[in-house]
């Protein structure tokens, strides 16, 4: 199917550069032709003219007289430009096969040595199966944390006092090795001087300590701990950490936030703006994941291919500016969601972000219309129209 595709499409191309070659020759050929039979023409509208007596005899003579001599001279130039054509349009047709060879043959030779034809086909299936193998195979956490300390050019400035205090906790940890809630202190303590790798060695005894008891939190702050130890790297264990967590929490915010982030980092954006859009729509707008989001959704978007709409911080700055600013910012944002949401459809928080803006922006029918639209579309799905709802709310198309 290549080659017949490739075939078709360089004959097309032939076509189109030898056409005028061809067109030339044969417009050249026929001038003449054309020049001759007006004049013959002018020679029968003479003889009408002098019949009805438009033109006199002696106007009709020097008339006749002056239109034969151009139809004379174009039959002479006619048979000079048969004559003066007859080897070049030989010539013409050896260029053209010329050319049209070159083109063909030079075109797939060029392929087989810059090209790949013995490349197999690369459907999608097969491309994600390709990269989620090389995801799977990705450093562990042992390898990630020493590469990134190799590289890291800042590390935290030191607290001595801190240190010592941690130092003694430690200290009563050995005499009590089964306090979960000192284990817990260290671990936390650990994390806030940004000692992650050591934050989440301490994170494991708590675990271990807690067993069954441990809760889904205690998991992802150990995830936690991994990912900042490794410079936001998602490694196999950061991610049984997150999966064990979510497991026991599916909607803590922060394993749903790092989530995202090993989704990114296999090379799904796409599956990562819808994750994100949902948690930064839950809020609250101070939330530190929240604040993460926002500052890395538009790269996410942009690598999904998808045009960000408006989020609350958006529209929480556009407040501050003068209302004609205003106005203008939040159109220009508001139009590319509402495009998107037209052709290709999208998550809920995308649904909601809508009309909120069509709320701040005073056009309530448009509101109106695009939670009519989500009720239909979001039908079976509670959860979600009970979130578009809260947004109808505030903007005060619905009740």
């Amino acid at each position: 199917m290549f080659w017949i595709i490739a075939s078709l499409a360089g004959l097309a191309v032939v076509a189109f550069l030898v056409r005028p070659l061809l067109a030339g020759s044969r417009d050249n050929a026929t001038d003449a032709a054309y020049d001759m039979q007006v004049y013959k023409d002018q020679l029968a509208e003479i003889e009408q003219d002098l019949a009805r007596g438009v033109l006199s005899p002696d106007e009709a003579d020097a008339t006749r007289t002056e239109v034969s001599r151009r139809l004379l001279a174009a039959a002479d130039a006619e048979a000079r430009q048969i004559r003066d054509h007859a080897a070049p349009k030989a010539a013409s047709r050896a260029l053209v096969a010329g050319l049209a060879a070159t083109c063909l043959a030079g075109g797939g030779a060029l392929y087989l040595v810059q090209g790949s034809p013995h490349l197999p086909d690369q459907p999608l299936k097969t491309r994600l199966a390709a990269q989620d193998a090389a995801f799977a195979a990705r450093p562990d956490q042992a390898k990630a944390e020493a590469e990134y300390l190799r590289i890291r050019t800042e590390t935290p400035p030191p607290n001595d006092e801190h240190m010592a205090l941690i130092d003694q906790l430690r200290a009563v940890l050995e005499g009590r090795p089964d306090d979960v809630q000192g284990h817990r202190l260290l671990a936390r303590n650990l994390g806030q001087l940004g000692q992650w790798a050591d934050a989440h060695a301490a994170q494991a005894k708590l675990l271990a300590l807690l067993g069954e008891q441990a809760t889904g939190a205690d998991h992802v702050d150990h995830a936690e701990y991994q990912i900042l130890a490794t410079g936001g790297y998602v490694s196999p264990e950061a991610e049984a950490a997150l999966e064990r967590g979510l497991t026991l929490e599916p909607e803590n915010p922060k394993g749903r936030y790092y989530s995202g982030l090993l989704l990114a980092q296999a090379g799904r954006p796409d599956l990562t703006y819808s994750l994100w859009s949902r948690l930064a729509a839950e809020g609250p707008e101070n939330a530190p994941w929240v604040q993460a989001i926002n500052a890395q959704l538009p790269d996410v978007a942009r690598a999904a291919g998808i045009q960000p709409g408006p989020g609350v911080a958006d529209i929480a700055a556009a407040s501050e500016m003068s209302p004609e600013d205003r106005q203008e910012m939040i159109r220009d944002m508001v139009s590319g969601l509402a495009e998107r949401l037209n052709t290709e459809g999208g998550p809920p928080q995308d649904w909601a972000r809508l009309i909120r803006a069509y709320g701040v922006l005073g056009e309530l029918r448009l509101a109106s219309n695009v939670w009519n639209e989500a009720r239909t579309v979001f039908a079976d799905a509670p959860d979600a129209l009970a979130l578009i709802r809260q947004a109808a709310r505030d903007a005060e198309v619905a009740q």
